[in-house]
């Protein structure tokens, strides 16, 4: 399966290019877009290998994450999208497709982010058959949390990833 153009009224979510690559490693370079995910800013390796990876997820495994650009300009902003990273964390996700969302600060705090996360999650409903999905956050990531609980994500417990404690909560893809 290809990555799939969605829209909203504000965004386009389209597949990620190799063109991207200078917008994806300047986002990610940004202290403050993996605050609470890393901590660290990315290297230019690092994206490359993210970038890479959003390529690929498509094509192996029929979905993965989209760009998000705004509307009328373009403008890449951030990036939205599901995952299976088979992380090494107890307890695991067990496959369950884990959905991800960042964004440049500059855009953050305009509900861009809930109104990308509710169309990929129309889209899984629309084109998967998942029976949840879940997501991962720092259990300090207030704003995070916040834009999972809009989008009906619940608490479904704690977990320990790379030594750190982590929020795990699942959501059940509602089918329309």
């Amino acid at each position: 399966m290809t990555c799939p153009v969605l829209e909203t009224e504000r965004l386009i979510l389209r597949p990620h290019r190799v063109q991207d690559f200078a917008a994806v490693a300047a986002l990610w370079a940004e202290p403050e877009v993996v605050r609470f995910i890393s901590g660290q800013p990315s290297t230019l390796q690092d994206s490359w290998t993210r970038l890479l990876r959003y390529i690929g997820h498509w094509q192996a495994l029929g979905y993965g994450y989209w760009a998000v650009t705004l509307r009328g300009s373009g403008k890449f902003i951030g990036e939205v999208g599901f995952a299976d990273y088979r992380r090494a964390m107890e307890p695991p996700l067990d496959g369950i497709p884990e959905a991800g969302w960042v964004l440049a600060p500059d855009m953050q705090g305009r509900g861009l982010a809930t109104e990308a996360v509710r169309r990929i999650h129309q889209w899984a409903a629309d084109a998967t058959d998942w029976a949840e999905t879940a997501c991962l956050l720092d259990p300090s990531h207030a704003a995070s949390q916040k834009v999972a609980r809009k989008l009906g994500y619940a608490p479904a417990g704690e977990a320990v990833y790379k030594g750190a404690p982590a929020l795990v909560m699942k959501r059940v893809v509602a089918r329309g």
